[in-house]
């Protein structure tokens, strides 16, 4: 039976690669342009440098401006064929002149291969250039201009490093990682993975407008595509990094917020949870949901936030009250995944193990990849649950802008929202006690039987809620927003990325 967090679906073409993969992908980008508009390879870069390595933009451009409008906007200079660089070197010794005098140094050169010239034609003295070159390095510049003052001509990369390679090899190496380094900064296509310590990947996606993707490297780590943060859907960009800096900040001024146990509505007896279900109950004989420590019964729903329950309270106390209530929920679902990852899995494991080596059940009964399948759909419920709160602390409260013709629908919205949230919750927590309830070595084929039955049919319950928050988010709520916001569009968990082997 495969873990559960292995079997994403690759939609967007994701590829793992090394700096080695990197280097021949830039390469290849490269010597496509350079045979397309007939210029040399740093001038290459620089260009697919300014359209963020977009061949599409660079077709669009070069069509409708033509190749002197293509270069001129991106302030290229490629001088004529019979004054480039390589007709300079092709030329006849007794063309090239005895004696240049380095304009910088005013020193006088007379050994034609100790003066190095640059596409703009300016010319001056291979000491000069290689302090410049230096120089320009220790600044992070990743294109290196020439020396003539106000001249935008790039030097030749060929020359850099040559030059480089003589006097600061080390810097040559430097200019080689930079040069690599062009092509993830710039590029929308290809980030680096977040892990750390790193894992030396980049991961490339094969359609650059699927930004907002959420990856999986193959070292594990999972990130979202377009900020690079740790994968966060549904909740968007901007949101999270408001939720990840008010979490971080705030965790250790408010200490109650998660706390490890939940006291007794009835005898207020502290109770710990064990294990990843929110339904607890309390050696006095209480039944407690977990989440907001209220007791359990038929009309129990702990999802909203009761804002006329706290109006009493001045503004800044019902601020701290509002993020608490959101916050916990927020640590709830993230402790309760942890449980059910550390501990239900194993369990789930074993009974895997026994039910498929139980030769008295029919083999198709003792197949046990259901249980693998409804435990991934719970994580992931776990992961939408969580973000949801994140999500609604800023969509509900007085952080972003709608627009003024549409706040009279965001009490409805929420209303909804909250409703498809809590519907997810109560079948998540159905889902977690199942599961826990069917990991114990039961082997009877009839209550397998029913266990596989109910534990499917909960499971697509759960994916289902999942994908209806996601559309509910995406469809309905952003599009209330002044600031245009989107979210990754699969609630399954990100996409793994696959090793690219050159």
């Amino acid at each position: 039976m495969t873990n559960p967090t292995s079997c994403m679906n690759d939609i967007f073409g994701l590829t793992a690669c090394y700096s080695s993969s990197l280097s021949t992908l830039q390469q290849q980008d490269v010597s496509m342009v350079m045979n397309l508009v007939n210029i040399e390879r740093h001038n290459a870069r620089a260009l697919l440098m300014h359209h963020r390595w977009k061949m599409d933009r660079i077709h669009d451009f070069l069509e409708r401006r033509g190749r002197e409008g293509l270069f001129r906007e991106a302030r290229i200079v490629v001088p004529p064929e019979d004054s480039s660089t390589a007709a300079r070197a092709r030329a006849p010794p007794h063309k090239r002149p005895r004696t240049v005098t380095c304009n910088v140094c005013f020193e006088d050169v007379s050994r034609p291969s100790d003066v190095s010239t640059m596409d703009c034609g300016h010319c001056f003295c291979n000491d000069c250039w290689t302090e410049h070159f230096f120089a320009s390095l220790g600044n992070g510049k990743k294109h290196i201009h020439c020396m003539q003052v106000k001249c935008p001509a790039i030097c030749d990369d060929a020359t850099v490093r040559r030059l480089l390679g003589r006097k600061y090899p080390d810097a040559a190496k430097r200019f080689d990682n930079l040069v690599l380094d062009s092509y993830l900064d710039n590029n929308a296509s290809v980030k680096w993975c977040p892990s750390a310590p790193h894992c030396g990947r980049a991961i490339r996606v094969v359609d650059a407008s699927e930004r907002y993707c959420e990856v999986e490297c193959p070292c594990g780590v999972s990130f979202c595509f377009n900020c690079a943060a740790p994968a966060h859907s549904p909740c968007p960009c901007p949101m999270w990094d408001k939720w990840d800096a008010k979490f971080r900040g705030e965790s250790e001024n408010l200490k109650w917020i998660a706390v490890n146990t939940k006291s007794c509505p009835k005898c207020l007896r502290p109770i710990e949870k064990n294990g990843g279900c929110n339904h607890v109950s309390c050696p006095c004989g209480q039944h407690l949901c977990y989440a907001c420590g209220g007791r359990l019964d038929t009309l129990h729903n702990c999802n909203r936030y009761d804002e006329a329950g706290h109006a009493n309270y001045d503004s800044i106390r019902r601020q701290m009250l509002r993020y608490t209530h959101y916050c916990d929920r927020f640590n709830v679902h993230v402790n309760s995944r942890t449980a059910e990852q550390t501990q239900l899995w194993p369990a789930i494991q074993k009974r895997a193990v026994l039910l498929e080596s139980a030769t008295a059940i029919r083999p198709l009964i003792r197949e046990a990849s259901w249980m693998a399948r409804a435990h991934r759909a719970l994580l992931a419920s776990r992961l939408v649950l969580a973000r949801s709160y994140a999500f609604a602390y800023y969509m509900f409260g007085d952080e972003v802008r709608t627009y003024p013709s549409e706040k009279a629908n965001l009490p409805i919205a929420k209303v909804l929202f909250e409703d498809q949230q809590w519907q997810l919750e109560e079948n998540a927590e159905k889902l977690s006690k199942v599961l826990a309830t069917e990991a114990k070595p039961v082997l009877a084929e009839e209550e397998v039987l029913r266990a596989m039955q109910e534990t499917s049919n909960l499971a697509k319950i759960v994916d289902t809620h999942c994908r209806e928050i996601y559309k509910c988010i995406q469809d309905e709520l952003l599009p209330l927003l002044l600031e245009p916001m989107t979210i990754a569009p699969r609630p399954d968990g990100p996409d793994k990325a696959k090793d690219l082997a050159y």
